[in-house]
């Protein structure tokens, strides 16, 4: 991940800017109680179908990383369109689109993007969406060197981990129709912002999202009730906490889906308590309409912030575990078919 990320302090309510530092102070009892009093359907019955696998995840994340850095406007970014695109075909998605646009990245300078939509049961008015961002940073900002710090990161968990949860949940869906409509939006540009004592602010990030909620394809009558951001969430180790703009803006979205990991096995991983306040795709949706919440990591036990190979040449596929992979994409399956 990347951008601008602020501190929570609920004593105050201030915000401040800095990396996100999560608060890991526990949900008020109102929200704890909503969250157990959440009656998820029954994840009963799980055909061989609606079973997320790991593995194929994690090779799809595999097959990111050995493109190399997928940074905008690169051979590798051109690439991994064309990869992500197959990659959907193949798995039955009724409709593959791309949303092709220049906007100005955070130094003035023309950008093209290339936001990509595939879509389950593109007919159904009830629908959700997930999304995750594929662009790689374009350089290590853990460098102190010049020459060090243009060098691009190789982004296995930030923007792979993403993208192979989603497309490994692509191929579960077109094998076992869901019940409602599912889209699956990989959008460009999260990852090229600039914030801290450089300055450029918040709109610097998430350029795709922000096009794309600007142009988003729905009416008031087809939009869906709810998106899910999935971000960093390959780490090993990884906790993922309630992110405070989550809980601002969808705290139903929020019970729903950790009463859904809890329900799956997977509650270890979803701690129910609220972390800090992340600049990611999620707000661009909110701002266009649409409840959304971000699964991301940002309370890492070792460094209180994201995970220690954040932004560093350092994020490769050793900062993959698959056991991480499959309790997202499991719980999000999951959540999947307990929508009617």
């Amino acid at each position: 991940m990347h951008h601008t990320a602020f501190y929570l302090s609920f004593l105050s309510l201030a915000i401040a800017l800095m990396s996100c530092h999560g608060n890991n102070s526990s949900v008020s009892s109102a929200t704890a109680d909503a969250a157990a009093q959440e009656q998820p359907p029954s994840a009963s019955a799980q055909t061989h179908d609606m079973i997320f696998n790991a593995d194929s995840a994690y090779q799809y994340v595999a097959q990111q990383v050995a493109l190399g850095p997928r940074v905008p406007a690169s051979e590798a970014h051109a690439k991994c369109v064309d990869f992500i695109t197959s990659t959907l075909n193949a798995a039955g998605v009724d409709t593959v689109t791309l949303q092709r646009a220049t906007v100005s990245d955070a130094y003035n300078k023309s950008l093209p993007i290339t936001n990509i939509m595939g879509r389950i049961n593109p007919e159904a008015a009830d629908r959700i969406i997930l999304v995750a961002h594929y662009d790689t940073r374009p350089w290590n900002d853990a460098e102190q060197t010049d020459a060090a710090l243009q060098r691009p990161i190789p982004g296995a968990n930030d923007g792979g981990s993403g993208v192979g949860v989603l497309l490994e949940i692509a191929r579960v869906l077109g094998q076992h129709r869901p019940a409602i409509g599912v889209d699956l939006l990989f959008v460009d540009a999260e990852d090229s912002g600039i914030s801290g004592p450089w300055g450029g602010g918040e709109d610097t990030w998430c350029l795709g999202s922000q096009y794309w909620a600007r142009h988003q394809p729905y009416t008031a009558s087809n939009s869906p009730r709810y998106g899910i951001v999935l971000d960093m969430v390959g780490g090993r180790g990884a906790r993922f906490y309630r992110e405070y703009y989550s809980e601002s803006n969808a705290p139903s979205v929020v019970n729903k889906v950790w009463s859904m990991a809890a329900r799956s096995g997977y509650g270890e991983y979803f701690p129910n308590e609220t972390g800090g306040a992340i600049i990611d795709d999620h707000v661009q949706l909110v701002r266009g309409g649409i409840p959304c919440i971000d699964i991301v990591e940002c309370n890492n036990v070792e460094t209180g912030s994201f995970p220690p190979q954040w932004h560093t040449l350092n994020d490769d596929l050793q900062a993959i575990d698959r056991s991480t992979l499959k309790a997202v994409g499991q719980t999000v399956v999951n959540l999947v078919y307990s929508e009617r």
